[in-house]
């Protein structure tokens, strides 16, 4: 029971601080791109480091390697069919505040749902493994959130409405969370495997399509490094315990 209320913690606690700090005072550049470049190491390294090594355990290679492509393959098509708005593009063709708010708030909690099926396929093989999980992604959703809660409020104009907007959308991870844990709990341990690989393929796509391009990495090339390394090191230390 204390894993599981750790984990709810976790997915609530990434997003509503990255919330409340972009509506107090936006970090400065250098923090929040540092802060993306590091989420994106531990989310790479927790995929290659752990979720693809465990999965080995339980299925065959093959399996895990199209379960990773797979996972790649359903986040492609979720980005595709539901782009993020780019707040420069608000600010020129100025849509309509109902249907900027909607497009914004479909987007994020769609792109949460396998953030959460990430969380549940790792705590149905071990609580210790869904809470890396937990950890990592709650790191990248605050820098995330921060950036995102800066073009809704330009849009609604108002700071409540916004904030209870944005942490509408961490229901979806939840959701996610619970039908992956329930969905894979009890199945087969190829199965297992499986989930384990889809994960690490949803966790790769959305560093390397999202978050490293949002870390402006050839504008601030040794911060960049430097996160990044410390990335690694967290979960390299991490697995270590």
């Amino acid at each position: 029971m204390n894993d599981l209320l750790l984990i709810l913690f976790l997915i609530f606690v990434g997003q509503t601080l990255g919330s409340l700090i972009g509506l107090i005072k936006k970090p400065g550049k250098v923090a929040l791109y540092g802060s993306l470049s590091f989420a994106a190491s531990m989310m790479i390294a927790i995929s290659f480091v752990q979720l693809i090594p465990e999965g080995l355990k339980y299925a065959p290679l093959f399996l895990i390697a199209i379960s990773f492509f797979v996972g790649i393959a359903i986040m492609w098509t979720v980005d595709r069919l539901l782009p993020h708005i780019n707040p420069e593009l608000i600010k020129k063709e100025k849509p309509s505040v109902k249907r900027s708010v909607t497009m914004l708030v479909i987007g994020i909690a769609l792109h949460n749902i396998p953030e959460g099926l990430a969380i549940g396929a790792g705590f149905a093989i071990t609580a210790e493994l869904g809470i890396v999980i937990a950890l990592a992604i709650a790191i990248q959703d605050l820098p995330e959130n921060i950036a995102t809660i800066v073009p809704l409020y330009s849009i609604t104009k108002k700071k409540a409405k916004s904030f209870i907007i944005l942490i509408s959308t961490v229901l979806f991870e939840v959701a996610g969370f619970i039908l992956g844990y329930l969905a894979l709990k009890g199945t087969s341990l190829s199965w297992l495997g499986a989930s384990l690989a889809l994960a690490a393929g949803f966790m790769v796509y959305i560093s390397v399509e999202e978050l490293i391009p949002s870390a402006q990495v050839k504008k601030y090339p040794k911060m960049a490094a430097a996160a990044m390394v410390l990335g690694v090191m967290c979960v390299l230390l991490t697995s270590l315990i």
